[in-house]
């Protein structure tokens, strides 16, 4: 590159519009955690598909297993194990629900049977819109799952620029810690970090000799006032662990970037490294760590 300006528009023209890949969709693992955990209560309830007074089923069957209960909040993908429901909205009387497993009196056992009827179950049930309740809550956990893709999304990133940390530190010998707090790098280096935080956790730390530097990295697909918020804080954030006399880099990516290039660019200016996945697909990083 002649000069900074060909640089910054070399990074602005390669961002990347999407890095999905195939775990992005669903976390398979922990959804089959989840209904695994259940499992046994979901076959139990399975005995009231088609029954006609799903209420006095479900009482007497809750009766004989309560440990079924367990299972309801999965049914209506809550994750809490208690429900208050409003009943009066005049007096605002609410009906509290407990899922957690006890011994339950035979009042407890006819609101919970009420419960089923109540939030729709009972209608699924009776009417056979579901073969076998298994399958109809692993359907559940995969779209409570798919609240997490927004998380998913960074951790992606990370997982990415890992692969870059860990190829480049592989060719210089050099250690790198990925979530990184300055407990964990005295702990394991012996080196001094102050940080502004306690909860101060940095995604990837490398160590040369003695000598850190820290990454941050995040990806934005889309614009908004975080992307600005972002530049200001890791522009800080570079003084802050500068004057501790340590390299700070940002890599971030993502198409958000290309309606929002002034703040990147005061950063660009002002700060040490600023990568994306194109630039560290050069290797740039193994060059910057020398």
């Amino acid at each position: 590159m002649q000069n900074n300006d060909e640089l910054f528009s070399l990074i602005m023209r390669s961002f990347k519009h999407k890095i999905t890949r195939w775990d992005y969709f669903v976390n398979w693992l922990k959804v089959f955690e989840n209904v695994d955990s259940i499992e046994v209560e979901l076959n139990i309830l399975n005995s009231l598909i088609g029954k006609d007074d799903i209420e006095s089923e479900s009482y007497k069957l809750i009766k004989k297993y309560p440990e079924i209960i367990r299972a309801f909040p999965y049914l209506i993908g809550v994750r809490e194990n208690s429900i208050d429901i409003l009943i009066d909205t005049r007096r605002f009387i609410y009906h509290h629900f407990d899922f957690s497993t006890r011994q339950l009196s035979d009042d407890d056992c006819r609101q919970l049977a009420v419960f089923v009827v109540g939030s729709g179950i009972g209608k699924i049930l009776r009417d056979k819109r579901v073969k076998n309740l298994v399958d109809y809550v692993t359907g559940v956990e995969v779209g409570l799952d798919s609240n997490g893709r927004k998380n998913r999304g960074g951790t992606l990133m990370e997982q990415i620029v890992e692969e870059y940390v860990l190829e480049a530190c592989h060719k210089l010998g050099l250690e790198y810690m990925p979530q990184a707090t300055a407990r964990k790098i005295q702990s394991k280096w012996h080196i001094n970090v102050v940080v502004d935080k306690s909860s101060r956790q940095i995604d990837f730390a490398i160590n040369n000799k003695g000598k850190l530097f820290f990454i941050e990295c995040n990806f934005y697909g889309g614009g908004g006032s975080k992307l600005k918020s972002t530049a200001t804080e890791y522009n800080q954030m570079n003084r802050y662990w500068n004057q501790q006399g340590i390299s700070f880099i940002w890599v971030t990516d993502g198409a958000g970037w290309c309606n929002t290039s002034r703040p990147l660019r005061e950063y660009f200016d002002k700060a040490d490294y600023l990568l994306n996945l194109d630039l560290l697909s050069r290797d740039v990083l193994t060059g910057i760590l020398k």
